[in-house]
């Protein structure tokens, strides 16, 4: 008797493959492209989905066909805010919570941190970054091909003239660790050079592309074209401001045609967002001078910008869109913050976070495509040594420590714009914000930038090297010690 093995066992496989698809084949689609675009100092309503007069059709476009996320929340500064994303962890646990890492300074993020393209890597993802790092230039050690990106193009440091590409008059443009010396206004640079990335991707292997534009933080540049589009605009730092947003724009238009060429787009995950509110204060804006211009940005109704607390300088313009994953047209009021991104997107991504340090960011994927509850309900605006700002459920404080203390109380749920300050109605709140904000502080790294400064601070004064903790004794004794 012939056996029917053989017969049954070719109508399993492929009543398999008919149902199933080829398992190479699933296996590869369940894995997204992700695209991650980050502008530099945007204001929260300098978008026309947030009702700006400026142009940004394609920003505009990607957040009616997906989820625009209404409290999405960054660090107040950059290079916090890149770190956050790259680690899925709040800055202060490795010592970059505070400023930025200026040009003339040497740190950088810790080498022992598992960044999110390393992890992407060893999950079998190509990995870009196209634009600007700013957590770490002096050694190479901090670089981004040095953690995890297979390819990088663009500025190190945090702030260059667009057309030359220099800062203090060092070039800082880059490829693959190299120096590049080249001509053309940066932001339609780096989006040639995303749309060239892109056309060189196959659908066989996933993509983490971040690109990091340095627009429209200061200096404001834009070319003749675009500020010929804002002629109505008499401010001339507003008028360039508009103008370098309107051509970021144009750029991720042409980012995202590249996808839909290329049959990508469908399984391509965008998120857009700013690295931090737009500065209001001259005091924020960079090593540029800007003391004598106009800040042009624009946080809509939220109070201060950049370098602050408050909600204009941490709640972010924010949007995601996946076709076919994230509905059009929703809006998202759950509490995002940039760290979940990282969990997310490993998620996503079948990828692993056995080698990461304790993350603070949780998996807001069904946030993001079902607009269900965030499972976000405390945000850590920052924990310094002289600051703190905590967030649990509606309720935020802002603690200045520096004597005379300032405390702050608002209900963000009733109160967005932090005009009415509550602390001595509800003291008891004020208390138990206070707490936690100690319990942080007590489990994170001193600034390395506040590091750095006494070290310098000592050496000018030929002191001995600082004994644990003793240089931010001197924050707490005004007397500054005699010279030798």
């Amino acid at each position: 008797m012939k056996s029917i093995f053989p017969t049954l066992l070719l109508t399993l496989l492929t009543i398999s493959f008919f149902f199933l698809g080829a398992p190479s084949v699933q296996a590869a689609d369940s894995k997204p492209n992700i695209l991650y675009i980050i502008a530099d100092d945007l204001g929260w309503k300098d978008v026309g989905f947030h009702g700006a007069d400026i142009k940004t059709p394609n920003l505009d476009k990607l957040a009616a066909g997906g989820a625009i996320l209404q409290q999405y929340y960054a660090q107040p500064m950059c290079t916090p805010t890149r770190a956050a994303l790259l680690t899925g962890r709040y800055p202060f646990r490795y010592g970059l919570q505070t400023a930025v890492i200026p040009s003339s300074q040497t740190y950088g993020l810790a080498t022992d941190e598992w960044l999110l393209p390393q992890a992407l890597q060893e999950a079998g993802y190509n990995t870009a970054l196209i634009g600007k790092w700013h957590l770490g230039h002096a050694d190479k050690k901090y670089w981004p091909c040095q953690r995890g990106f297979d390819y990088h193009y663009g500025p190190l440091i945090g702030e260059i003239d667009y057309f030359t590409h220099k800062q203090h008059g060092v070039t800082d443009w880059y490829r693959n660790n190299k120096v590049v010396n080249e001509e053309g206004y940066s932001t339609t640079l780096l989006g040639n050079d995303a749309v060239k990335w892109i056309n060189e991707q196959s659908a066989a292997k996933p993509f983490f592309l971040d690109l990091s534009f340095n627009a429209p933080h200061a200096p404001y540049q834009a070319p003749q074209k675009y500020l010929d589009m804002y002629k109505n605009i008499e401010d001339p730092s507003r008028r360039a401001y508009a103008a370098s947003i309107t051509a970021m724009d144009d750029e991720i238009g042409r980012v995202v045609e590249a996808l839909d060429k290329k049959g990508l787009r469908d399984n391509t995950l965008i998120v857009f967002q700013s690295d931090n509110g737009g500065t209001r204060n001259a005091m924020f804006s960079g090593e540029v001078d800007t003391s004598k211009l106009k800040i042009p940005c624009d946080n809509g109704p939220y109070r201060e910008g950049k370098g602050t607390l408050y909600e204009g300088g941490t709640r972010v313009c924010a949007l995601a869109n996946w076709p076919g994953h994230i509905p059009p047209g929703l809006t998202i009021d759950g509490i995002i913050h940039t760290v979940d991104l990282y969990p997310t997107l490993i998620d996503l991504a079948g990828a692993s976070t056995a080698k990461s340090k304790p993350l603070d960011g949780v998996d807001v994927w069904k946030t993001l495509s079902t607009n269900a509850a965030s499972p976000r309900t405390e945000v850590i605006y920052n924990v310094e040594p002289f600051r703190a700002g905590i967030r649990e459920g509606d309720w935020k404080l802002i603690w200045r420590t520096p004597l005379p203390q300032g405390v702050e109380l608002y209900n963000i749920a009733q109160d967005p714009s932090e005009k009415n300050n509550l602390a001595d109605k509800y003291p008891d709140k004020v208390a138990e914000l206070e707490k936690r904000a100690n319990e942080l502080a007590a489990a994170g790294v001193k600034p390395l930038l506040l590091q750095a400064v006494f070290k310098s601070f000592r050496e000018s004064l030929h002191m001995p090297p600082a004994l644990p903790d003793e240089e931010f004794q001197l924050m707490d004794d005004p007397e500054t010690p005699e010279k030798p």
